[in-house]
Formats: C-alpha cells, structure tokens, sequence
C-alpha cells in the first residue's frame, strides 16, 4: 500500500492532480464518413530478435542443449556424473569429443568408451533444464556409429531434479557406420527442471551426434517444428509483418560473426552452430551457454510468417559489423557477397522452383513462393558509411527486383547528430521506409504521441522497428519491468502512430521475448520458462492495436485539434471495410476517471457494440508466472444511444469501443 501511495504521488506531477482530473469531461468528434488515408496491413507487426534465448531454448522446441558438440567447449551442457574408477583401475566410462575435419558444418561428435555400464551415463542438462508434462509425447532421434557391435541397447530416460525416472525409451544401434535412429517416449509427470540421461547395455565404444528430443504437439504439428504455446499467442495478435532475425544480431560483432542466411538453410543437422553475440555482449549477464544451432532458420521464418498471416521482412547485414562493438567495414570494392546475399535471398524467397535457389526452398517443402515484398538493409548503422553501402544495395535490388521494398535504417536512436545526418541523407535518395528505434522513458513516450505529426507526408515512410519504455534505463537492467505505467504510456504513443498512419507504415515492439532465467535484454513483451509463456500488460496493449487496426484512419478530434495528451487523453480512431466496425481507441493517463462523451457523425450504426478495456489501479501491476491475466483485457456488451456514444474511461487505462455500421 505504502509504494502505491508513493507511486500515485511521484506521478501526479507527470500525469494530473486528482483534484482536477475528477472533474474533466471531454467531448470529441468522429467524421465516420471520412477517410484520411489507408491504413497500411502491415502497420502493428513483430519483431523477432535471437536474444534471451527466444531461438534455441525458446520458440525452437528443441530440448537438447549442444545437441551435436559443436559449442566452443564441446562437451557443455553435457554431464558425466559416474565416471568412477573400477577395480581394474578403469574409469566406468568416458566421452571424448572428436573433430572431424572433413566435415565443414558439423564438425564434432563425441566417441564414448563404456567400461563399466552399471555405472556410467552421459546427462543432458537442456536449456535450464527441460520442461516435459505429464502423459506427453517426445521425439527423439540421434545418429551412432556402433564400434563392432559392442554396445546392445542404448536407453535414453526424462530424470527429475531427484534422479528419479520420469519417462523412458531405447534404441538398438545395429551399425558399425552412421545411422539415424528415432524413438517415442512419454513423460510420466510434469516437470520444469528435466534432464536427458543416456546409459549403455554392453562395454566398448560407440560414437554419438545429433541427440535430439522434441514434443510431438508442436506448432501445426510439424516434426521438430516451434513450440506451440508461444506461436499461439503471437498468432492471436494477427500481426501485419515479422521482422527477423533482428536487431543487433544481424551485424555481429565482427563481420566473421554476423548472421549468414545461406548458413541456415538446408538440411538441419548441416546448419553450422556459432556463438551467439548476447552470450558475451553484457559482463554483468554472461551467458556462456548461448549458441545458434540455426534450427529455426530463414525457411522456418519465412513459414512461421505464413502460418501467423504475417508479412515476412528479413533484415541483412550492409557490410558493417556491430558500431558499438568493432564497426568493422567491409570495403566498398569487396561489398559484392553482401549484395549477393540480398538477391539471393529474394530468390529463395520468391523465385521458381526452376531458379537456384528458388530450388531450395522447394526441396525443403515449400514449392509455393513465399510471396517477400519488404528486405531490410542493415540494422542500427549509421554515418556516411551506412549511407554509401546503402546506395550500393538500392542499386541492385532496385535493378533486379524493381517492385521489392528496402528499408533502411536512422540509426539507434529517434534524435540527435546519427540520426539527423541519416534522416537528411535518406530523404535526398528518396528512401522508402526508414526505420527508427526508441527506448526511452514511460513519460517520453507520453509527451511523443505527436512525434509524427508534422513529418513530411511526401518523405520516407516510417517503420517503428523497435520501441518500449524502459521502467529503468535501457539494456540488462532489472529495474526494467513490463509494467503498467510502461504499457498504457506505449498505447499512448501508438494512438500518434496510428493518428499518422499516412507516414508510419509498420512499428513493433522489441524485444519480443525472453527466457525467465536466460535474459539479457528487459523488458521484453512475452516470458516463458520451460513449460509456460505468459502476455505481459505490453503484450496486450499491442495485441488491442493490431487485431483491431482497421482500414481507413478517420479523424478524432476535440474542437477541431487531435487529442494528443490534452487533459491526459488519446485517441485514435478507424473503421475496418471488412467487418464493418468503427474502432475508437481512447487512453486515459490520468489518476481518475474521465467521461467522455464521442460525437459520432455520419453513417447509422448499431445500437449494440462492444468495449474492451485494460486498466490496472497500480502503476507498479505486471502480469507474471503465477498471475498470467492479472492486467488483460476485459470486454463487455456496449448499447450506444443515438448518434453519442458515453463512456466513462477508467484512470490508467486502455479502452476499444467497437460499434457496427449498419
């Protein structure tokens, strides 16, 4: 009670006085028959990024760490908890990585000596251990080479934080070569902290690759596919694009280092594993154990894109590594290969199954194009280098496929000298949509809903690629939370972008998700563990504004001017041509309640409606593990009376009222 009192005063100098607020009433206009502009499909999205463990260890439902020993230390995530000495002075067993040259993408293996088979066993400890439920179904595969038949059986057990067996299978290895071996097994009981222990029948040697164990109730129920819970609510949102695969993790911190696309395509198990620029980018969250096994690859983006009835757009490296970290360049003269990569993936995407790499997606399984319309060309860069490799890229994309769109970037930040040299830069070459990032304070995001009010309507289309208020400051910080301050402030902001839907064509919130004991980067929309996923109060926020986005963006005004923030009120409004809806989006910032009364002129509607509101008492309130709906929305029946709509916006609140065009 104490914080809550303390939190209401600290903001009332930001937001209103109790007092003055109480008596508020607000009268605003909505031209029902007057279309402003288009509202673009694309215009509430996600932005998918490898941080937090939001690939392998999250959305890739992959259960086994290291799965084919190719991390630097090949053996992590991998135990060998019995290797005692027997009476012949023999260790009971021992698992030796091996490198083996010739292979170029997965290198390692790792050879087994079993002495003793009562008393040794490799474990797998999963990505902070594994999380099975009770009466599921898991996959799992691996390839051996079995030494002249020396090993009988090999049995792979599901052991709970006590040792104890909580599921169980085995395979016959039946060849002294390579082979694939499959086995189903079904998890006894639910547990988060879950580990995979492989023990032997028979003494000898045995080679080992490729251990991998999935749930068979995946998304669409593809074979080592996503999991379902976290696509599903991403699905829910009805997104208008996904932006992949970042973000930072595009640059790399080297060129060496960034991320190759052509590297995760293909046959899985050929996909070479590399580190993850998060495992070392902070020193106070390391994160040793972070790599990129590239299951979930440029294919499985662009399907996931398909399958939520998103708009793919993939961002590539421009040649310039990471500017925080070495701002290594490639030069001009050897810009080439990036350039390919461009085309190349555009192929990939787009091209018949005639065309090289048209081919390829084709033999993965997807002989239909995947229909790319959007690439983006660099991240974060900024500074006459970005702008002279970006030339190079708009030449030749523009050359060979005239009707694809480039985004490009203004850097890190939404002001200051990087972002003003590259705004006047990309405005002189009449770039399409450029993409603009803000992590800033609940309160800036409140003072900027009109941030787009006065941009040229004939410049560059704007992305907001990345945005949330930072509850702290921005980068590994604890302090920050998806709280509710942070969440009705975004709505505020995203009324601005909605309201300037003529310039903003796309926006996202960032980072997308985040592993609960794995992060590096907070806040972030969703959170999971190894066996929930919870829609934190910005997850709903931006879930309001994307499936209720409408087509035509229509005019809210009071006394003639938009409701910016005046009174601490915003909105926007929209009406859908498909569902025949008028959508009014109204958010209250003030301590209080407010009435307000919407004069709705024009086309007859429907004397029944609906309103869906998002409101907490606390400013502090976050959804969480044990609380996952506290902050969600709740929608009620509205009955609207003649051409007025009444309504009563709690304080802190988000509210949709949604009426039918008759």
């Amino acid at each position: 009670m104490k914080n809550n009192i303390i939190a209401k005063i600290v903001l009332g100098g930001l937001l209103v006085s109790g007092i003055h607020g109480f008596a508020q009433k607000t009268t605003l206009e909505v031209n029902i028959d007057k279309t402003v502009t288009k509202i673009k499909p694309t215009m509430f999205g996600l932005f998918f990024e490898d941080i937090n463990f939001a690939a392998d260890g999250g959305l890739y439902a992959e259960m086994v760490k290291n799965r084919s020993f190719e991390f630097d230390k090949p053996l992590m995530g991998w135990d060998q908890p019995n290797t005692k000495r027997s009476s012949l002075n023999k260790q009971s067993g021992v698992a030796t990585p091996i490198k083996e040259l010739k292979n170029k993408t997965n290198t390692n293996f790792c050879r087994i000596l079993i002495n003793d088979p009562q008393g040794y066993a490799i474990i797998n400890e999963g990505f902070r251990g594994m999380g099975v439920k009770k009466d599921a179904k898991y996959n799992l595969s691996l390839k051996a080479a079995n030494h002249d038949g020396a090993i009988k059986k090999i049995i792979i057990q599901f052991i709970d934080k006590d040792k104890n067996v909580i599921g169980e299978t085995n395979i016959v290895p039946t060849s002294d070569e390579w082979k694939n071996y499959s086995a189903q097994f079904v998890a006894t009981q639910t547990e988060a902290k879950a580990k995979l222990k492989i023990t032997f029948e028979g003494t000898g040697t045995i080679d080992l690759d490729m251990i991998s164990v999935f749930p068979e109730d995946t998304w669409k129920n593809r074979k080592n596919g996503l999991r379902k819970d976290i696509v599903q609510l991403l699905y829910d949102m009805k997104p208008g694009f996904l932006r992949f695969p970042g973000g930072c993790i595009v640059e790399g911190r080297t060129l060496a280092d960034r991320y190759q696309w052509k590297n995760s395509v293909g046959n899985v198990e050929d996909r070479k594993t590399m580190m993850n620029r998060w495992n070392v980018e902070f020193p106070s969250k390391q994160t040793p154990d972070y790599f990129q096994s590239f299951g979930l690859g440029f294919y499985e983006y662009f399907q996931l894109s398909e399958d939520i009835g998103a708009t793919p757009l993939p961002i590539l490296s421009c040649g310039m590594a990471c500017q925080y970290n070495t701002g290594e360049l490639a030069p001009i003269a050897e810009l080439d290969p990036y350039v390919q990569d461009a085309l190349d993936l555009i192929e990939f995407a787009n091209g018949g199954v005639d065309t090289p790499w048209g081919k390829v997606r084709s033999d993965m399984g997807h002989p239909k194009p995947f229909n790319l319309k959007l690439i983006g060309v660099g991240n974060e860069q900024w500074g006459p280098d970005y702008i002279e490799r970006y030339k190079v890229f708009e030449k030749a994309i523009k050359s060979k496929y005239p009707n694809i769109t480039i985004v490009s970037g203004s850097g890190p930040s939404p002001d200051g000298e990087f972002f003003d040299y590259g705004m006047q830069e990309l405005k002189k070459l009449n770039a399409e949509l450029v993409d603009e990032h803000y992590y800033k304070s609940p309160q800036w995001f409140r003072e900027n809903a009109t941030r787009y009010d006065n941009y040229d309507r004939k410049g560059p289309k704007i992305f907001a690629g990345e945005y949330a208020a930072q509850s702290g400051s921005s980068g590994p910080n604890p302090r920050n939370k998806n709280n509710w301050e942070c969440a009705f402030s975004e709505a505020a902001f995203m009324t601005g972008l909605e309201r300037n839907a003529e310039v903003v064509n796309l926006c996202s919130y960032a980072p997308l998700m985040a592993h609960e004991e794995a992060w590096q980067w907070a806040p972030d929309m969703l959170w999971f563990n190894n066996l929930q996923v919870i829609g934190t109060a910005n997850y709903y926020v931006q879930k309001l504004f994307s499936a209720n986005k409408g087509t035509d963006l229509l005019t809210i005004t009071k006394d003639g001017k938009a409701l910016t923030g005046q009174n601490n009120l915003y909105a926007s409004a929209v009406k859908d041509m498909n569902t025949k809806e008028v959508i009014v989006k109204l958010v209250n910032t003030a301590t209080t309640a407010q009435e307000v009364t919407i004069d709705l002129k024009g086309s007859k509607l429907a004397s029944k409606g609906t309103l869906i509101t998002l409101t907490s008492p606390d400013l502090q309130d976050e959804n969480t593990f044990t609380e996952p709906t506290k902050i969600s929305p709740i929608e009620s029946e509205y009955k609207l009376k003649g051409e007025k709509a009444q309504l009563s916006l709690p304080a802190y609140s988000v509210n949709i009222l949604k009426l039918k065009m008759e």
